[in-house]
């Protein structure tokens, strides 16, 4: 199957596109005829031998690309009827002339009722990127249906419930097993639910101009191995000193492990050298493990100031904790003209008031940690990530990494991208520690923030889709060599 492409869109960017594309002299029913045979073409290579299907339609354009998509199958000797749960009536345009096609066909139209037997594969042409509030009656309870039926969905574009541009749930939402979306990929099928309701997801451009859909500017990029920095080939008379000094900041009592693991990512990633500085208690526990990393144990901000001079990339905040030993480090650090990650609890004092961002930063939080970061309610964070990432990177003048599915990467002047790869079996503490440790790594090696963070988030949750034939029980620690070896794939040390 080919490749996704890496632009993402809003619906009405989608919209706009669709109307280029029929001013620049492609109809809009031949559009609606083509989704349709790309729908149709999915829906058989996806259920073969299926032999019969329903479409639960509604009023608009995507009702229209539902009643062609019976046509085709009735002609390929399908069983196929469309339950109507918009009225036919009030079609209008090429919506209104599809519904005519299917009915001089021969396809069955029936009214939605409540409790109407489902049959077959199950098309989801109800209400498409068209919504904005939440769902209401009769919608609800077709969708409520379709997903406790128990047989086969296919969304049309997008599966009908799910905001388009963030991937909010609009009341009832339509969880699909396999979506078929058109001319523009749209960011809300990457984010927030999207991709739990999605299911597989199948693009086709309908054909559209190349030209004219590169003409209009995205919302952002979706990452991928075509699209993540590189890092520059060595040479073979480099060394260590070009490569950068990372010092890590954290491990408070009861929680060392986390500023380590951050440390052996950045030495695995290929940072020149590497320090951790940390309590004095873990430095014994740091040596055993990894003797190549630099462990000082700190008592005071006194004792940090030369090894900050020292250093050339800091990641602050993997374990370190928001007691007083927290943060009497941090002004130190944010005073410090070094480039920065900062993580974790560093975050959490940032929020508090206790700590000032330094310039220049990379930003790792959490949903719960921007919340904090924007005096909001998780849920507000979750219902509007693009968003949120962006005020983040706008209001403290760094990027910022807003994890979680689909992860963003948001610049301060504007720009976006997303990860949409990864795991379930990610969600395990200390993996946000090794991200911290990679980012700082990367910087340290030359990439500015923006780039480092694309290609570390990537590399990321790469490593966790390759782990994931293991299932549960993924450590933190796993990551570290598996991405050291994607890195060596994507970015090869020597050419």
């Amino acid at each position: 199957m080919a490749q996704l492409p890496t632009a993402l869109y809003s619906a009405a960017q989608v919209r706009d596109l669709d109307a280029r594309l029929i001013a620049a002299g492609t109809p809009g029913f031949e559009l609606m005829r083509r989704a349709a045979q790309a729908t149709w073409r999915a829906l058989r290579r996806r259920w073969p031998d299926a032999r019969e299907l329903t479409v639960l339609a509604g009023r608009g354009n995507n009702a229209g690309d539902g009643y062609l998509l019976a046509v085709l199958a009735l002609r390929a000797g399908w069983s196929a009827r469309v339950l109507a749960v918009g009225d036919p009536q009030h079609l209008q345009g090429d919506a209104a002339r599809a519904c005519a096609d299917a009915r001089q066909a021969g396809v069955t139209i029936e009214p939605w009722e409540t409790g109407a037997a489902l049959a077959g594969v199950l098309i989801d042409a109800l209400l498409g990127t068209g919504l904005n509030g939440a769902v209401r009656e009769p919608y609800a309870s077709a969708i409520a249906a379709l997903n406790a039926s128990g047989l086969p969905v296919l969304a049309v574009d997008i599966p009908s419930g799910l905001c388009a541009d963030s991937g909010q749930a609009l009341g009832a939402v339509v969880r699909a097993q396999l979506t078929v979306t058109f001319i523009g990929l749209k960011l809300g099928l990457f984010a927030g639910v999207g991709p739990d309701q999605s299911g597989e997801l199948v693009f086709d451009d309908l054909r559209a101009d190349p030209a004219l859909v590169a003409a209009t500017p995205c919302l952002a990029q979706r990452l991928d191995a075509r699209t993540v920095p590189r890092l520059a080939p060595r040479r073979p008379t480099d060394h260590k000193g070009r490569f950068g000094h990372v010092l890590v900041i954290g491990g408070d009592r009861g929680t060392g492990g986390a500023g380590l693991l951050a440390a052996e990512m950045a030495l695995r990633a290929g940072a020149g050298l590497v320090s951790l500085a940390t309590r004095l208690e873990h430095i014994v526990a740091v040596l055993a493990r990894r003797p190549e990393i630099m462990a000082a144990g700190l008592a005071s901000a006194n004792q940090l100031r030369p090894l900050l001079e020292r250093a050339s990339q800091l990641v602050v905040g993997p374990g370190l904790g928001q007691g007083a030993w927290a943060a009497s480090l941090l002004p130190a650090v944010a005073a410090c003209p070094r480039p920065q990650v900062w993580d974790a609890d560093a975050l959490n004092l940032l929020a508090a008031g206790r700590a000032r961002a330094p310039a220049d930063a990379i930003l790792t939080p959490h949903p719960g940690e921007a919340a904090r970061l924007l005096g909001l309610e998780t849920p507000a964070v979750q219902a509007d990530r693009r968003g949120a990432a962006l005020e983040l990177a706008r209001r403290y003048r760094a990027v910022v990494v807003l994890k979680g599915a689909g992860s963003l990467i948001a610049a301060p002047d504007g720009r976006l991208a997303l990860c949409d790869q990864g795991h379930p079996a990610m969600a395990s503490a200390g993996l946000g520690d090794v991200l911290a440790g990679l980012l700082g790594a990367l910087r340290a090696q030359g990439l500015a923030a923006f780039e480092a963070a694309c290609l570390g988030v990537w590399l990321h949750a790469r490593a966790g889709v390759r782990l994931a034939a293991g299932g549960r029980g993924l450590a933190a620690a796993d990551l570290i060599p598996v991405i050291r070896e994607l890195l060596e794939e994507h970015a090869p040390c020597l050419n």
